[in-house]
């Protein structure tokens, strides 16, 4: 099996009042490669323009796009809007689009509702594919991928449609060996990871205090093997000097 290599990045929405050149000069100033692009301020869904300029201004820089971070709630979305969805992350050269399986949590889901979110992922996942994009699942609570269990039943009843995939963070107030478990179970579908420290949900930190979490979560992906986007999010107070603090320390711990 072949050694992995990291890629280290930026999800976009860490710095929501940053514009979009601000956020690629800050990225290629703290050694990042690549970036997620979020939707909601950066890259509105539908305005191709904006994407093909954003598009061009990470490449300008050197970097590369990871992924179309969209807010896209599976069951719960029109699905009128896919199309546009498409276009745009397309339009962006982003190879994967981010989704949220639905906005229940899987002990507030019934069956139903769990096969909306399904037929939805099928069917946005069958235009994507179309256009050589793939669909991961975030990695959240209050979805259908808020437990391990869950997550993983979701990713097998979509097994047949290999442009289905997710990402991972780590779920809060677990032991590590607990997350180990989890990141092993979801590796043949993993796309990349969001990669911060909270001690506890919602209390941000630096990313050196959770060092000794981190380096148990790159060993199963060096055991692993392949290529892993590593992208930096959640920055302590959304400052920029905490995300160069950040970027020197995963820097660090990959060999970069």
């Amino acid at each position: 099996m072949s050694a992995a290599t990291f890629i280290p990045g930026l999800v976009s929405v860490s710095f929501r009042k940053l514009s979009p050149g601000e956020i690629v000069a800050l990225a290629r100033e703290c050694g990042l490669h690549v970036i997620e692009w979020g939707s909601d301020v950066h890259v509105p869904p539908g305005d191709l323009a904006t994407a093909r300029e954003v598009r061009a201004m990470t490449a300008e820089a050197g970097l590369s796009v990871a992924a179309y971070g969209s807010y896209v709630r599976l069951g719960e979305a029109d699905a009128t809007s896919f199309a546009a969805v498409i276009e745009t992350t397309a339009a962006l050269g982003a190879p994967a689009i981010r989704v949220w399986a639905g906005k229940r949590g899987s002990a507030d889901a019934d069956e139903a509702y769990r096969q909306r979110v399904l037929d939805q992922a099928r069917q946005l996942a069958t235009l994507a594919a179309d256009a050589g994009i793939v669909v991961c699942y975030e990695y959240h609570v209050d979805t259908l991928t808020d437990t391990d269990a869950s997550a993983l039943a979701l990713l097998r009843a979509t097994a047949e449609q290999p442009s289905i995939r997710t990402l991972w963070q780590p779920p809060h107030d677990r032991p590590v060996e607990a997350n180990v478990a989890s990141l092993r179970g979801v590796l043949p579908w993993l796309q990349h990871m969001h990669v911060f420290h909270w001690p506890r949900r919602g209390e941000r930190a630096p990313l050196a205090d959770g060092a000794a979490r981190w380096r148990a979560y790159l060993d199963v992906l060096r055991a692993h093997g392949g290529t892993w986007p590593l992208l930096l999010e959640f920055v302590r107070d959304d400052d920029p000097n905490q995300l160069r603090a950040d970027a020197a320390t995963l820097h660090q711990w990959i060999g970069g």
